[in-house]
């Protein structure tokens, strides 16, 4: 599937796939309380993503008869019932899904993609997160440095409310920035303790009994030699 938004879609998709297999409403709700945080999300979007993921075989989808209410890609059965279809992902989804999560790359810095990557980060190797995440802090501090010179330069032909009105994006993009900050020390101080316990580990019992048992030459020197008379 192509990149942009689309890619962020499938990410959001698939991801949230990988968690439970979930019919058309529910993904729908996951995906609202997933992508609305950081951006319009588009119900018209989801179907042809769904269909195009069931194209290339990353999603299956299975029906069950249910009594529940009407959904709108729920076909009646003969029995009156209707049939709800479940969305489940396929061994090749979550090979692509591991793919999307490696990507570290400028797009998933941005502002429509970064927060669907963030909320798969459980699933993302810890190299990763931090590209990420310091990626992430570096678009900001660009945008902090423009918007620093621009109000600096037109701070003199601005009106209370429309200065005010910058005065609240720059706080949020500080305080955003300081939130990486955080998240970034905590990885670090994550992967350097990881390393500290892999140095610092001993040898194995196994290892150990080797060590300490005799060799072949010891048992030898130990053994007293045989009486032949």
């Amino acid at each position: 599937m192509a990149g942009g938004r689309g890619g962020v879609l499938e990410l959001a998709v698939l991801g949230s796939l990988h968690e439970t297999p979930l019919h058309g409403y529910e993904l729908r709700k996951r995906l609202n309380a997933l992508l609305g945080m950081f951006r319009a999300f588009s119900y018209g979007s989801l179907y042809p993503c769904l269909r195009q993921l069931l194209t290339d075989g990353l999603i299956v989808e299975d029906s069950a008869s249910t009594t529940a209410p009407a959904l709108a890609e729920s076909p009646i059965t003969l029995t009156g019932r209707r049939s709800k279809i479940v969305y489940k992902l396929t061994a090749e989804g979550k090979e692509r899904l591991q793919e999307l999560l490696t990507q570290a790359g400028p797009s998933a810095w941005e502002d429509e993609s970064f927060g669907v990557h963030f909320a798969f980060f459980r699933h993302t190797e810890a190299e990763v997160r931090l590209r990420i995440l310091e990626g992430r802090r570096s678009r900001l501090e660009e945008r902090l440095d423009g918007v620093r010179t621009a109000l600096a330069r037109t701070r003199e032909r601005l009106d209370s409310y429309t200065l005010e009105l910058q005065r609240h994006g720059l706080e949020s993009v500080e305080r955003e920035v300081r939130w990486l900050n955080e998240l970034i020390a905590t990885e670090r101080r994550g992967s350097s303790a990881g390393e500290e316990r892999h140095s610092t580990e001993g040898p194995t019992q196994e290892g150990i009994t080797r060590a300490s048992a005799p060799g072949a030459d010891d048992t030898e020197r130990h053994t007293a030699p045989e009486d032949n008379n």
